[in-house]
């Protein structure tokens, strides 16, 4: 196959080159990617209809909140996570997080 002379060529026909190798790629990456989800099953056991983030990770449940700020109690925090900046504020000024703790109804 003889090379081709880009520079020569008319903007129509670079562009019949650019639509033909782009269909190309989209055929061979396709089929690789067919090929590589096969191995994959086959490496998972058959186990290819359960996607990996479901097989990773549980939902957490519902967690209440434990803590509110007394200054605005419409900001609670459960306690786990990063500890927000009224809980730090509050702290810092000499309050506890007991201070903080929504009292438990029953």
């Amino acid at each position: 196959m003889k090379p081709l002379d880009f520079q020569s060529m008319s903007v129509d026909e670079l562009w019949q080159i650019h639509e033909q190798v782009n269909r190309l790629l989209v055929e061979r990456l396709a089929s690789e990617k067919r090929q590589l989800e096969q191995r994959l099953s086959q490496l998972r056991g058959g186990l290819s209809s359960i996607s990996s983030a479901e097989v990773a990770r549980k939902p957490y449940p519902k967690v209440r909140p434990k803590y509110q700020n007394p200054s605005a109690p419409f900001q609670t925090w459960s306690g786990r996570g990063k500890t927000p900046r009224w809980v730090h504020e509050l702290i810092e000024a000499g309050g506890s997080l007991d201070d903080l703790r929504i009292p438990e109804t029953t």
